[in-house]
């Protein structure tokens, strides 16, 4: 044995310092929880590389023939890339209507006292507990007699589908940056209207660089819902208004699954998330637990 091995045998062990046993039990846990999450997308990127007769028969966990054809056949299957620009721009709306509306929700609760104030903060709350299918027939009803008398379509459009994605991202958007605008000092507010500058202004040129992690919080949140969402998409869209979420069916035919190119266009699908939230991962841990502790 080395100098330096017996040096650190014969060094003893802080009194604080966690056990050998819980070390290598932390190791194992987390190598099978890495495994667990891991094991899925192997699945997807192997089966998106194999012909569909390899993904069809047995399952092969190392391929035997690789080919690209999947991906460049999933564009001429379904109408994806329509499918895409559906999901972007309704998704990308409802963020940005949800944290526009949620910023000055969230000031108004966190900074004004006002008469109904703690009713409108458990009503906001409130809504977080009902399932969304409990919506889906009265939204549906709602739209549809408004475009019979008014004649805005609200039902198969895509402003139809962002206002219902809008209801469902508001609420948590407002309670969480009214935690967020809680843990901001009032003195900013009160150090900005001394330098003469308005409510809004001040909203604006100080609170809201100070809660730029909440606030990109929010935006994740929001856009991750709505990009994800099924149940209300495939009820309130048509053939030219369909998102992703759902237009990801339409390689299942009556005769075969594509499975290879529905595992090809999962993985492209899901790029926009990951990149944006490799991006923004830093200021979505900070918002998160922002407020926390104050």
């Amino acid at each position: 044995m080395s100098d330096a091995a017996h040096a650190r045998a014969a060094r003893p062990r802080s009194p604080m310092a966690p056990p050998r046993s819980f070390l290598w039990t932390r190791r194992i846990v987390l190598a099978l929880l890495a495994g667990f999450v891991l094991l899925p997308v192997y699945v997807m990127v192997s089966s998106s590389l194999k012909p569909l007769e390899d993904v069809s028969g047995k399952f092969e966990w190392i391929p035997s023939g690789l080919t690209l054809r999947p991906y460049a056949d999933i564009w001429d299957t379904v109408p994806l890339a329509d499918y895409f620009v559906n999901s972007l721009v309704v998704s990308g709306a409802a963020t940005v209507l949800s944290v526009a509306v949620a910023i000055f929700a969230a000031y108004a609760v966190s900074r004004y006292t006002f008469r109904g104030k703690r009713v409108f903060t458990v009503t906001v709350l409130s809504t977080q507990m009902f399932p969304g299918i409990l919506f889906l027939l009265p939204l549906f009803l709602i739209y549809v007699n408004i475009g019979n008398a008014t004649g805005i379509a609200l039902f198969g459009s895509r402003e139809g589908l962002i206002l219902t994605y809008l209801t469902f991202s508001l609420p948590f958007s407002i309670w969480m940056l009214t935690g967020y605008f809680d843990s901001i000092p009032r003195e900013l507010d009160e150090a900005a209207k001394v330098d003469g500058c308005g409510p809004i202004r001040a909203l604006f040129r100080v609170i809201v660089p100070a809660a730029r992690p909440g606030i990109v919080a929010v935006a994740v949140y929001a856009f991750m819902t709505a990009w994800g969402e099924v149940l209300f998409a495939s009820v309130m869209t048509n053939d030219t208004t369909r998102t992703l979420a759902v237009g990801l069916q339409g390689y299942a035919t009556q005769n075969d699954v594509y499975w290879n190119q529905v595992m090809a266009a999962s993985l492209v699908v899901s790029v926009p998330v990951v990149v944006g939230f490799l991006l923004l991962q830093r200021y979505l841990v900070a918002g998160l637990t922002a407020g926390a502790v104050k």
